[in-house]
């Protein structure tokens, strides 16, 4: 079954591979250790999307920089907070930006968390 391009406006899809548009997936938390980690847990191996995460605080396992955003095609950010700092920080230009609204009340790989997960990326999935 063919994904469609889910609002990206006018930028197109990384890669288009017999109908399937690939799509790069780039998910921010405050730290980078348990939710948006455990967001690009869920598409390890996938073979329709690839993905990444970082955090946008100075604590961040891996700290979002402009590069880390250039690369991806889709930002799911965790709270709504994230999506001001970016808007505030970085260039998001051409970036689809979706507010998963996910707190920040779990650990990582946390059963709850990935059912909340997979129920808001459930057309990514």
């Amino acid at each position: 079954m063919a994904h469609q391009k889910p609002g990206l406006g006018a930028k197109e899809w990384a890669v288009n591979f017999n109908g399937i548009y690939l799509a790069t997936f780039l998910f921010i938390c405050s730290k980078n250790q348990w939710r948006s980690p455990t967001a690009e847990l869920l598409f390890r191996n996938y073979p329709v999307h690839t993905a990444s995460s970082a955090g946008t605080s100075d604590k961040a396992r891996i700290r979002v920089n402009q590069k880390i955003i250039d690369r991806a095609d889709v930002v799911f950010v965790m709270e709504r907070k994230h999506k001001q700092l970016l808007s505030q920080r970085f260039d998001m230009a051409d970036k689809q930006l979706i507010v998963l609204d996910i707190e920040d009340n779990y650990q990582f790989n946390d059963p709850e968390l990935i059912g909340l997960l997979r129920v808001a990326l459930e057309e990514y999935l």
